[in-house]
C-alpha cells in the first residue's frame, strides 16, 4: 500500500513520506477549517438554507481538493473563497437585489469564462495586462471588505443615517466576540495551528456557558441534505448585460488569487521549475475553474485555492497525498453538523477580521511614493469596502489607471487588453 502511494504521488522523488503527508493534510485542514463555520453563516444571509450550505461547503472543499490531488499532485486545498463569498452575499444578492439562484448562475458563468480563457490562452494576456499595483490592491481591498463585514457581524460597527457608520453598543455578544478576536490574534502570533478554529470553538463555548448559545441537539449525525441548493442556479437570468461586470469580477479575483497562491505555496514546497514557473500551472488553474463550475451547480460561491495550504507545506507536505488527507477531513466534518449549527455570528466575526488582517499584508508592495501607480491602487482599495462591492473597486482602479496614462501621454504603456477592460468597467458603472 505504501509503495503504491509512493509511486502514485512521487513521494520519494519529492523527499516526503506517507506519515509526513498525512500530518500536513490535517494541518492544512485545521488552519482552514474556519471556512466550515464562516462561509455558511455568510451565505445564509441571502436566504439560502444554512444546513444545506454546511454540507455543500464541506462537499465542495473535499471534491475540489481531491481534484487537485488527482490532476496536479500538489499539496493544495480548494474551497469556497473568502471575499468572493462576501461579494456574492453583499454585492450581488443584498446589494443589487439579485436572487441567490441568479447569483449562482453568475458564479457558474464566471467559471466557464475562466475555463475558456485558460483553454484559449487568453488568460496569460490578462495577467500581463493588469499592472501589479492593481493586482495587489484588489487583495488588500477585499481584506478591508471582509474585516468591515466582520466588525458589523460583531456589532462593533452599526449604521448611522448622518455619518453612514458609527460605533455600536457593547453587548454581551460583542464582548465575547472581542475576547475571541484577542485569542485568535495571540494564537496567530504564537503560530498555533488552527488558531481560528480554536477561537471560534472557545467563543462559542463561552457563549454557551453564559446562556447565549443553545446546547446542540447532538454531536454526530447524518449531514443535512444539499437538495435545497443543488442545481438551483438560474443561468438564464444571469445572462444579463448588467451582470457581466460581476461575472468578470468573480473571474478576475479568482484568477489572481489562485495565481498568487499557487506561486507562493509551490515556492515554499520547492516545486517551482528553474525559470520560477509552477509546473502544471495550466492544469491547476483549469482545476480551479472546474471547481467553481461544480461548486455553483451544488450551490455555493466561487471556489479558489486557499493560501492556508502553506501551513501544510510548512509541515512537510509536498504532494497530492496532502490534499487527499485534507479532503478526507472535510468529509469527516460533514457528520458533526449539529455542533457547527449552533455557532453564533459573533463567534465567526473574529475570524473574518483576522482574515482581513492577513490579506492586508501585501499592501507594502504598492509603491505609494509613486502617485502615478499608487492613486489607482488606492482607489481600488478604498472603493471596495466603501462601495460595498469588489467590482466597483476594480472598475475605479482600471478606469483611473488608463485615464492617468492617457492624460500624461503615456497611453502606450497600457495594453489593448487593459484599455478594453477599462472601457467595459466604465460601461458597467454607467449602467449600474
Amino acid at each position: 500500500m505504501i509503495e503504491r502511494l509512493d509511486r502514485l504521488f512521487q513521494l520519494r522523488e519529492r523527499g516526503s513520506d506517507v506519515r509526513t503527508e498525512l500530518i500536513a493534510g490535517v494541518t492544512t485542514f485545521l488552519t482552514a477549517s474556519y471556512i466550515i463555520f464562516v462561509h455558511p453563516a455568510m451565505l445564509a444571509e441571502t436566504g439560502m438554507d444554512r444546513g444545506a450550505l454546511t454540507t455543500v461547503t464541506c462537499l465542495v472543499a473535499a471534491l475540489a481538493t481531491l481534484l487537485v490531488a488527482i490532476m496536479g499532485n500538489a499539496p493544495l486545498m480548494m474551497a469556497p473563497g473568502m471575499g468572493l463569498n462576501a461579494f456574492f452575499t453583499y454585492g450581488l444578492v443584498m446589494g443589487q437585489g439579485v436572487s441567490w439562484q441568479t447569483a449562482l448562475g453568475v458564479v457558474f458563468l464566471s467559471g466557464v469564462v475562466f475555463l475558456l480563457l485558460s483553454l484559449l490562452g487568453v488568460r496569460q494576456h490578462i495577467v500581463k495586462a493588469i499592472p501589479l499595483p492593481l493586482q495587489i490592491a484588489a487583495g488588500v481591498g477585499i481584506g478591508l471588505f471582509i474585516a468591515f463585514i466582520g466588525l458589523q457581524n460583531l456589532g462593533l460597527v452599526v449604521r448611522n443615517q448622518a455619518t453612514m457608520v458609527q460605533l455600536g453598543s457593547f453587548s454581551t455578544g460583542t464582548f465575547i466576540g472581542l475576547l475571541g478576536l484577542l485569542l485568535i490574534v495571540v494564537l496567530e502570533i504564537r503560530q498555533v495551528r488552527g488558531a481560528m478554529l480554536i477561537g471560534i470553538v472557545v467563543t462559542t463555548v463561552v457563549g454557551m456557558a453564559l446562556g447565549h448559545v443553545p446546547l446542540p441537539d447532538g454531536i454526530v449525525s447524518l449531514p443535512p441534505s444539499p437538495a435545497p441548493l443543488a442545481f438551483q442556479l438560474d443561468i438564464a437570468s444571469a445572462v444579463s448585460i448588467s451582470l457581466w461586470s460581476s461575472v468578470f469580477s468573480f473571474m478576475f479575483v479568482d484568477l489572481f488569487d489562485s495565481l498568487g497562491t499557487l506561486v507562493s505555496v509551490c515556492r515554499d514546497a520547492r516545486l517551482l521549475e528553474r525559470q520560477g514557473t509552477v509546473p502544471l500551472i495550466s492544469r491547476l488553474l483549469n482545476t480551479d475553474a472546474l471547481a467553481t463550475i461544480g461548486g455553483a451547480l451544488l450551490g455555493t460561491s466561487t471556489t479558489t485555492t486557499f493560501i492556508e495550504s502553506g501551513s501544510g507545506v510548512s509541515a512537510g507536505g509536498r504532494t497530492g497525498l496532502t490534499a487527499v488527507a485534507t479532503a478526507a477531513m472535510f468529509l469527516l466534518a460533514l457528520f458533526f453538523t449539529p455542533l457547527i449549527a449552533i455557532v453564533p455570528p459573533y463567534a465567526t466575526a473574529p475570524a473574518l477580521i483576522v482574515v482581513g488582517l492577513l490579506m492586508m499584508r501585501h499592501v507594502s508592495q504598492i509603491p505609494f511614493n509613486d502617485i502615478q501607480q499608487s492613486a489607482p491602487a488606492f482607489l481600488t482599495i478604498i472603493m471596495i469596502p466603501l462601495g460595498y462591492s469588489i467590482s466597483t473597486g476594480l472598475a475605479f482602479g482600471f478606469i483611473s489607471y488608463v485615464l492617468i496614462q492617457l492624460i500624461l501621454g503615456q497611453i502606450r504603456q497600457c495594453s489593448l487588453t487593459l484599455i478594453v477592460i477599462a472601457l467595459l468597467s466604465a460601461v458597467s458603472l454607467m449602467l449600474g
